[in-house]
C-alpha cells in the first residue's frame, strides 16, 4: 500500500517505522520540507528500509491510506485543508482529543474526535487506530516481548481491513473494536493510558494488551 502520513512528530516516526517494516511505501507530509525530510532521515538512520518520499502541506495528496499523525487541533486543520481530496480515501485518525492539562477530553461526551473529523470530511473513509499506542513502543515494535495491540474502530469494513493489514504487516496485533461509535471509548482509554504513566513510572513505554486464557 501507499501510505501518506500527515505530521512530523514522534507518532509520525513510530507509525512510519511500522509502515516500512511491513513493506509498504511511505510519504511524509510536513508543514515544511525540512521537517518532513528530518522524519525520513531519522527513519533511515533507525534502520528502516523501503521507499520514503516527502511533501509539504498543500501538495497533492496521494496514497491509499492517509494517517493523521498530529494533535487533534492540527488534525482538524489538515482535514479542512484537504477536505475535497480525502473523498474515497482511507483516513486513520490517531488522535486523543485532550485538553491543555492532559486530564480530560474536549469533545462532547457522546462524540469523539473521529466523529468530528468525519463530519468535516463526510466522504472520507475514516477509521480510529493507534491512539492507544505510544510512539517509542511503535518504534521498538513490541513491549516486554509482546506485539502491540492496535484497536480499530470504524464503519467501513474495507477501510478497517486495510488498517488491520498495515498493523499486522508491521508486526502488531490488530483488534476490531467495532463501529465508529466506539472511537469515543478508545479515546477515553487512550487518555487513561496517558494519565497512568506518571504513577506507574513507565515513561510512555507501556502498552495496553488484551490477554485471554484459551
Amino acid at each position: 500500500m501507499d501510505v501518506t502520513i500527515i505530521g512530523t512528530g514522534n507518532m509520525a516516526r513510530g507509525i512510519g517505522s511500522r509502515v516500512l517494516a511491513g513493506g509498504h511505501r511511505l510519504r511524509v507530509v510536513g508543514k515544511d520540507r525540512e521537517r518532513a525530510e528530518a522524519v525520513a532521515n531519522d527513519l533511515r538512520e533507525g534502520g528502516a528500509k523501503g521507499d520514503i518520499a516527502t511533501a509539504v502541506a498543500g501538495d497533492p495528496l496521494g496514497g491509499d491510506v492517509v494517517v493523521l499523525a498530529v494533535y487533534y487541533p492540527d488534525a482538524r486543520e489538515a482535514v479542512e485543508q484537504y477536505r475535497g481530496r480525502l473523498a474515497g480515501k482511507i483516513v486513520v485518525d490517531i488522535t486523543n482529543p485532550v485538553n491543555e492539562s492532559f486530564d480530560a477530553l474536549v469533545v462532547p461526551p457522546e462524540g469523539s474526535a473521529t466523529q468530528e473529523l468525519s463530519e468535516l470530511a463526510p466522504d472520507a473513509r475514516m477509521a480510529k487506530a493507534f491512539n492507544t499506542t505510544f510512539a517509542n513502543t511503535l518504534l521498538g515494535g513490541q513491549v516486554a516481548g509482546q506485539p502491540l495491540d492496535v484497536f480499530i474502530a470504524g464503519d467501513d469494513p474495507e477501510a478497517k481491513d486495510a488498517v488491520a493489514a498495515l498493523a499486522r504487516d508491521g508486526g502488531h496485533n490488530p483488534i476490531d473494536a467495532g463501529s465508529k461509535r466506539r472511537a469515543r471509548e478508545l479515546e477515553a482509554v487512550g487518555l487513561l493510558h496517558m494519565i497512568v504513566q506518571e504513577p506507574l513510572g513507565t515513561g510512555f513505554a507501556s502498552a495496553l494488551k488484551v490477554l485471554a486464557q484459551r
